[in-house]
């Protein structure tokens, strides 16, 4: 596939020009279809075109297209607003402003936590991601292709290791690193902020360690650190629930949320406590798009549809579904590069193991490739591409689901 007008900087997972979609199945424009468990990386939890969304932004495009929040309020983000705060499971009442982008709540959250804090450190986490722009650039636990070659970003940025069933580290070693960190880094009266997602996306699918989320939330309540969860991926249903922080029994100060917010459109949110929100002088947040009208009727249908047993309902289909392919895989024998299961509820990722035929990376390659050919499309992920990242919408139909495993295991048979 010829990209003639686009920079060669962008990558492209799969060389292939997309015409098409319903819910899980999208078409080329040669009208070939695929199975879609790529879902825009995340961002189309609800599907290609779900019908509700499709009506309201028909809707919202005859009576208002955009107005500019700060200069004329419009009352879609109104609208918004209120539903984030009966939609987010917090105990306190919460305050927002509405991004473009998960990158944009991110620098916007930043800003937040040196504003009520006056202090300027962030300490983030290996293997983390939280957006393509400069600052968040940083923040990101992986230096390619993100940080390669860029020279010095804004910081100060310190980083420990995430702590996971899913991984190798565990909540111990975690404390004793951030320990160290106040020791021999930096003091925690110089933190402003601690960035965490629930479940790791980019970094492999990865559930945080419950009793070091319960470790963070206390010290940062000693410390009077802003405490804050990356839910641009793992929220709006990815889990199986409204928000993945609800797996770890504790509360953020801040929240961060964009992709399926408004089921394809762009939209995204800082969230959090008023108090927190409130402490950057007036005028200082805003941005001429943020919380454009049409997404904003989007994202209200979305908090409408993903109600607690729609996503109970999703996810648990899901998460068996998967979980039982994947349970055939690794016992047939057959496929010795198949490793362990990652993530919980409906967020799955497969890791790929090195065999003595060829890398775990290079395993997975093959099989997008192979995948592809066969008709469905795949993601990958972590530090070296080993882990198969798989995001079907939540409203995939079971039988298109287990055609879209099906054509996996084919593909796999390949390798």
């Amino acid at each position: 596939m010829e990209l003639p007008h686009i920079s060669d900087s962008l990558g492209i997972v799969h060389p292939l020009c997309i015409a098409r979609g319903k819910n899980a199945e999208v078409w080329d424009e040669q009208g070939r279809r695929y199975i879609d468990f790529v879902g825009g990386i995340g961002v189309l939890n609800l599907g290609h075109g779900h019908p509700a969304v499709v009506e309201a932004v028909q809707r919202q495009v005859e009576t208002l297209m955009h107005s500019a929040f700060n200069a004329i309020p419009h009352r879609g983000y109104l609208d918004v607003a209120k539903a984030l705060d009966a939609f987010v499971p917090l105990s306190y009442p919460l305050s927002c402003m509405l991004t473009n982008s998960g990158a944009e709540a991110t620098e916007n959250a930043l800003k937040v936590a040196r504003a009520a804090t006056g202090r300027q450190g962030v300490i983030a986490f290996d293997d983390g991601f939280h957006g393509r722009t400069l600052a968040a650039l940083n923040l990101n636990g992986k230096v390619k292709p993100y940080k390669n070659g860029l020279g010095a970003l804004p910081g100060p940025v310190y980083h420990l290791p995430f702590p996971s069933r899913d991984s190798d580290i565990d909540a111990d070693q975690a404390m004793a690193a951030l320990e160290r960190l106040f020791e021999v880094e930096t003091s925690a009266d110089e933190v402003a902020c601690i960035i965490v997602e629930p479940v790791q996306g980019e970094g492999g699918f990865r559930l945080l360690c419950t009793d070091f989320a319960a470790h963070l939330r206390r010290l940062c309540d000693r410390h009077g650190i802003v405490l804050i969860f990356d839910e641009i991926q793992s929220g709006f249903g990815r889990s199986g629930r409204r928000f993945a922080f609800s797996y770890l029994g504790v509360e953020p100060d801040l929240v961060l949320m964009g992709k399926s917010m408004a089921a394809g459109l762009p939209l995204a949110a800082l969230t959090g406590r008023r108090e927190i929100m409130d402490a950057i002088a007036k005028g200082g947040l805003g941005g001429t798009y943020s919380g454009n009208a049409v997404a904003c009727a989007a994202a209200r249908v979305v908090m409408d549809v993903m109600s607690e047993s729609n996503l109970r309902e999703w996810g648990d289909r899901q998460e068996a579904l998967i979980a039982n392919a994947h349970r055939r895989w690794q016992t047939s024998g057959r496929f010795p590069m198949v490793g362990k299961l990652t993530g919980i509820g409906a967020m799955r990722g497969i890791v790929f193991e090195d065999t003595a035929k060829a890398t775990g990376s290079e395993h997975l390659m093959a099989l997008l490739s192979a995948a592809r050919d066969g008709g469905v499309l795949l993601m990958p992920s972590g530090r070296r591409r080993n882990v198969l990242r798989l995001l079907p919408p939540l409203t995939t139909e079971p039988d298109i689901l287990n055609e879209g495993l099906e054509r996996i295991e084919r593909a796999l048979e390949t390798l």
